[in-house]
């Protein structure tokens, strides 16, 4: 395991293909000193700005037991098995946050402090470190476009650590596979799941075909979209004569980095990224960036300190369609 410097704040590098198991947990105890170092006592008590308002809403039967309130009678499931059940109430307080994460093969990729990938990781710590506590629970659908992987909604240390573990080291798409964002998306909206926080991580490259999925998904929940990005996804230097490959697409092409295939190139990048946050904002997603050649913890500090007082309602929520 080796761990690398993302701007100032240290990453360890997660190579699900070349880490041995003590290194992955070394590498996962690696982060999660990070994350709680620099988080704990500047975001205390703050759950990502976001905890839904006060209130309750319907959650499992269970027997009725002597002094249990009448008016809670679940008479529909009483009938069905002639026994009396009385319908729970789980309070809004407790915040069930799931979490998409993208490890399609663009994300396997870094040209600076780290990969993507590594990134994406680090996200998922940092979620789950600010939404932990006080019973909220926490689960993922990790995507890689060859397979989706789910890990359901629990609460804990434990669980959470479990869950960063499968996402590390869940395995590398093979090339020419294309990631599925859209369809990860989608799986987190079937079955339904109880109102929380839904954060999509991704470097969201190629085409924009989630964004009805997303819209869907932010009529019961709460949304935030974690970007992620190299310096390369912006930009390409001046290295002359260039041989670049697609692995999502198995493609190879070599070219040469004129003035002007790098200003298109940048312009082009520009455009896509912009169009990406309107789609999110559009959506109701507010947009955390993050970068491999910045201090990630600390983008994402000012990220929430910048919320915190204005993330407790929906925001930016675009019209039903």
């Amino acid at each position: 395991m080796t761990a690398r410097s993302g701007g100032n704040a240290t990453l360890p590098s997660f190579r699900a293909s070349e880490l041995r198991d003590a290194e992955l947990t070394a590498a996962l105890r690696t982060l999660e000193l990070t994350v709680r170092r620099r988080l704990d006592g500047v975001l205390h008590g703050e759950h990502l700005g976001l905890i839904p308002g006060p209130g309750t809403e319907p959650g499992d039967a269970r027997m009725y037991q002597p002094g249990d309130d009448v008016r809670q009678m679940d008479w529909s499931v009483t009938a069905r098995t002639t026994h009396p059940h009385v319908r729970q109430s789980v309070a809004d307080r407790e915040l069930e946050t799931w979490l998409v994460v993208d490890l399609s093969a663009s994300l396997d990729f870094g040209t600076v402090g780290a990969e993507k990938r590594d990134l994406a990781v680090a996200a998922a710590a940092a979620v789950a470190h600010l939404t932990s506590g006080g019973g909220n629970r926490i689960g993922a659908v990790v995507a890689t476009g060859e397979r989706t992987v789910r890990i359901p909604a629990r609460g804990g240390r434990l669980h959470a650590h479990a869950m960063l573990r499968t996402i590390a080291a869940t395995p590398h798409a093979p090339d020419g596979v294309r990631g599925d964002l859209r369809g990860a998306i989608e799986s987190l909206r079937r079955p339904q799941r109880r109102r929380g926080l839904a954060v999509v991580i991704s470097d969201f490259l190629g085409p924009i075909d989630w964004e009805r999925s997303l819209r869907a998904l932010s009529g019961r929940h709460d949304l935030l979209g974690v970007e992620v990005l190299d310096p390369r996804d912006l930009e390409l230097p001046d290295l002359g004569d260039v041989v670049l490959h697609d692995p999502e697409s198995g493609r190879t092409r070599e070219f040469h980095t004129s003035p002007g295939l790098r200003a298109d190139f940048a312009a082009a990048a520009q455009a896509h990224r912009d169009t990406v946050e309107q789609t999110l904002r559009g959506c109701g997603a507010p947009v955390l960036s993050l970068r491999t050649d910045r201090d990630w913890i600390a983008d994402v500090v000012r990220f929430v300190a910048a919320r915190r007082h204005s993330y407790g309602a929906r925001v930016n929520r675009a019209p039903r369609q």
